[in-house]
């Protein structure tokens, strides 16, 4: 009979060991990467991919999780909300936890609130959703949820930096507005409007566009009203193959204004510009390749590209395996709930510089640089891009605190 209670006793002290997220000193946890893999931005969907991709393997290498392992499972939502939503009845399907996305912000706004809905109805089988790129100020405002974080920096702490830049540049006279016509479009289109109005009353916004978002294939009309407003700068928030594709039909054009972007340096973008947008392109971003602050930052992007013969850009996916990590170790736990809670106001040091996720809203605190497109020079411009033999060079940075912004979040969590 002792016997028995004993084999009892043993049997469900090794049940209780086996629950996930018992403890976080081994297992495979796995990510669910949810972006576009075909259409036209496809190209973008993909080197996110292979970040994504690099930095799991980095994390697996350098144990930054003890004994866990991760394994990435990517998913193609074709830029697509509703495809989204039908991805993640698949990423329930499969018991996955922990779910990756960053390209466009409908299909963001899809997932969040659908991730939300799915944890209040299914305690015990929660979903944590690591947001590295959608960055519509809402998301870490008035529609924060807890079980949402963000990873990028959002639209207004870029617009912010930009335009505290362009505040010094007394050239810029007439700025030109166009941008994807969605949620992130309109976010950048009223920050410009709103923090030129602010800093610089003398400028005049000559025009305004919105197009629609990813299928636009020749910009030329667009570029002939640029030309004709007399604009001498445009502001755009576009990306993918509506930035690469504006850029070229500007460059045919001829058309003679600076560009201050976003997303310049994500992929296409570089080939199109090529020489001709030397000087004359600025973007705003959490991270530059050619400066980093440690022999780490030249490590990643030398070994991805030996690795992929692609550009190591998206810097959110290291930084997210990092947090993810870190956020473990100190839950002693790879259960989602327990690693959301741990997330909050975790500090961390990614290629970068120090990061920490406010806990407030989920919106991570880092640096913000303002970068112009030069010459490689093996110094201030270390790495190129696309093989143009062009790179982006630091023209002003921003430690995390300036860069911060407040946020309206009212923050409703779960019992822990």
């Amino acid at each position: 009979m002792a016997r028995i209670r004993f084999a009892a006793a043993a049997l469900a002290a090794c049940t209780a060991f086996a629950v996930p997220g018992a403890f976080a000193q081994s297992g495979t946890v796995k990510i669910a990467w949810v972006d576009p893999q075909s259409g036209m931005m496809a190209a973008v969907g993909q080197n996110a991919l292979r970040s994504w991709q690099y930095a799991v393997e980095l994390a697996n290498q350098g144990r930054w999780a003890g004994d866990v392992k991760f394994e990435l499972v990517p998913f193609d939502n074709k830029l697509s909300p509703q495809e989204t939503l039908t991805v993640l009845k698949s990423v329930v399907d499969q018991g996955i936890g922990y779910v990756a996305l960053g390209l466009g912000t409908a299909a963001a706004l899809a997932l969040s609130d659908a991730v939300a809905k799915h944890n209040q109805r299914n305690p015990g089988k929660e979903i944590v959703f690591f947001n590295y790129a959608a960055v519509d100020p809402s998301m870490t405002n008035e529609k924060c949820d807890f079980w949402h974080f963000r990873i990028d920096i959002n639209s207004d702490m870029k617009m912010e930096a930009l335009t505290t830049y362009m505040a010094g540049q007394p050239q810029i006279r007439k700025v030109y507005l166009i941008n994807q016509d969605y949620a992130f479009g309109h976010a950048v289109e009223r920050g410009a409007e709103e923090y030129l109005k602010r800093k610089r009353p003398d400028v005049a916004i000559v025009g305004k566009d919105r197009h629609p978002l990813a299928q636009v294939r020749d910009f030329a009309p667009y570029v002939a009203k640029i030309k004709a407003s007399g604009a001498d700068t445009v502001i755009t928030g576009n990306w993918g193959s509506d930035l690469a594709l504006l850029i070229k039909a500007a460059r045919d054009a001829g058309l003679d204004a600076d560009f201050y972007t976003y997303y310049a340096g994500a992929t296409g973008a570089p080939t199109a510009m090529g020489p001709s947008g030397e000087g004359k392109v600025r973007q705003v971003s959490y991270w530059n390749p050619s400066d980093p602050v440690s022999a780490e930052g030249g490590k990643v992007i030398e070994g991805f590209g030996k690795k992929f013969r692609d550009d190591y850009t998206i810097l959110a996916s290291y930084t997210s395996m990092k947090l993810l990590s870190g956020a473990m170790k100190k839950a002693k736990s790879i259960e989602p709930k327990q690693v959301a809670f741990a997330l909050e106001g975790l500090k961390a040091q990614s290629l970068n510089g120090e990061i920490e996720m406010r806990a407030a809203d989920h919106q991570l605190q880092q640096p913000v640089f303002i970068s112009s497109w030069q010459k490689v020079d093996g110094k201030s411009v270390r790495y190129g891009q696309e093989n143009t033999g062009f790179g982006w060079r630091t023209e002003a940075k921003l430690d995390a605190y300036v860069a911060s912004q407040p946020t309206s979040c009212n923050m409703k969590r779960p019992a822990k």
